[in-house]
């Protein structure tokens, strides 16, 4: 354990505070690049914020925060500088010139760096490499010399030809090639997903990190891996679940996370398929978090994106089992915050507020478990009348012992 600890990044978080982004919403941010920097096995051991109209166009803060980033980098012998945006071509050469021999990684590059490290089957391993490569094309630099000239050779290099020209052509042939086979793959999918039939498709959406997994472990009695660190399911898993004898099928997603990066957006495109086909979603918010409210617009805007807003849905508030309040003395004039409303205020103030069924659990304690699977049959059984309008006894066909 002591050796992994030794062998973790240092990493130097950077961030910057405007009029749309307040010093509140900058930490929150911060906090959660360094959840994904502990998720990519690297730790904090510092931030830097500075006040600022817009993004510094050449260092994405002051030129003068940038050399007392320096500075602390070298005094503390940090290796890792993370800036919480994804930085332009220019930007990261500039910042590259001033950290010399220190990796400087934006939070586009840090998000891919997990995806690829995440990834575990061919289809998500061609999507993360499609995406890196469409994230490193524009931003190569003579450092990239290094990758094999496949096309290279007599009558294939152009007269004068660039090294670095020469590595674009190869990366661009690299992109083209993994499309094509993305596309295959597609293929594949949508003909396994045509050939299940008409069973009504569930699918779990929701931030990453709020338990999707483990409500469909819950659910199906399969074991999908689900870990406590950011995307810990990149590849979308689909059972067949039978609830009171009725079936249907449910499918994990990966999670959403704000700034996704558009390059993984485009690449996951097939597994977000998912989504776009299911009937019912079930959206998961983690409830324990401090800013769950934030996450749900989050992912209320990514399924606008992808024409999902008006799919029927179901609010699961999970991890109810971790939810913290801080008790508000009764002559404190404060007004009421996050900190100091009870889970019971805020269950009815969610009720109230959702234009959708809500319902709030825990997946770890299977507390108002079978509260959600009643709510869930309500949906499918509805969806099922409507499909099979003749066939009020099909369920009869399935055995109990899928349940």
């Amino acid at each position: 354990m002591e050796e992994t600890q030794i062998n973790r990044e240092k990493a130097v978080l950077v961030g910057i505070v405007t009029p749309d982004i307040s010093r509140e919403k900058a930490t929150e941010y911060l906090d959660e690049l360094a959840f994904l920097v502990e998720t990519a096995g690297g730790e904090e051991i510092y931030r830097f914020t500075q006040n600022l109209n817009v993004a510094d166009p050449k260092f994405f803060v002051g030129s003068g925060k940038i050399e007392e980033i320096a500075e602390y980098v070298n005094a503390a012998e940090a290796n890792l500088v993370v800036f919480d945006d994804e930085l332009s071509p220019s930007q990261l050469r500039n910042i590259e010139s001033v950290f010399k021999g220190v990796k400087v990684l934006d939070r586009t590059n840090l998000i891919l760096d997990i995806f690829a490290s995440r990834a575990r089957t061919s289809h998500a391993m061609v999507q993360v490499e499609l995406a890196q490569y469409q994230y490193l094309l524009p931003r190569l630099t003579r450092m990239w010399t290094h990758l094999e000239r496949q096309r290279g050779g007599i009558g294939m290099r152009g007269p004068g030809e660039t090294e670095i020209e020469t590595d674009r052509r190869i990366i661009r042939d690299r992109i083209a090639l993994l499309k094509k086979r993305l596309e295959n793959i597609d293929k594949q999918m949508a003909t396994q997903r045509k050939n299940r039939g008409k069973l009504v498709r569930v699918a779990l959406v929701g931030y990453t990190n709020v338990g999707k997994s483990t409500i469909m472990n819950m659910l199906s009695k399969s074991e999908v891996f689900a870990e406590n660190k950011l995307f810990a399911t990149l590849d979308t898993t689909v059972r067949k679940v039978v609830v009171d004898n009725l079936p249907f099928l449910i499918a994990d997603t990966v999670g959403f996370i704000r700034k996704l990066p558009h390059h993984l957006v485009e690449s996951f495109k097939s597994t977000l398929d998912e989504v776009r086909e299911a009937d019912v979603l079930i959206h998961v918010v983690d409830i324990s978090h401090p800013e769950f409210e934030d996450q749900i617009n989050v992912v209320k805007q990514t399924l606008a994106d992808l024409g999902c807003a008006d799919k029927p849905t179901i609010m699961i508030f999970n991890k109810i089992d971790a939810y913290q309040h801080v008790e508000k003395e009764e002559d404190d004039l404060m007004p009421s915050s996050k900190e100091n409303v009870t889970l019971d205020q805020l269950m009815s103030h969610w009720l109230a507020k959702e234009n959708m069924p809500a319902l709030f659990i825990s997946a770890k304690t299977k507390e108002n478990l079978h509260k959600f699977r009643s709510l869930l049959y309500e949906f499918i059984k509805t969806i099922h009348a409507q499909r099979f309008p003749f066939n009020e006894f099909l369920y009869d066909q399935y055995s109990e012992n899928e349940m």
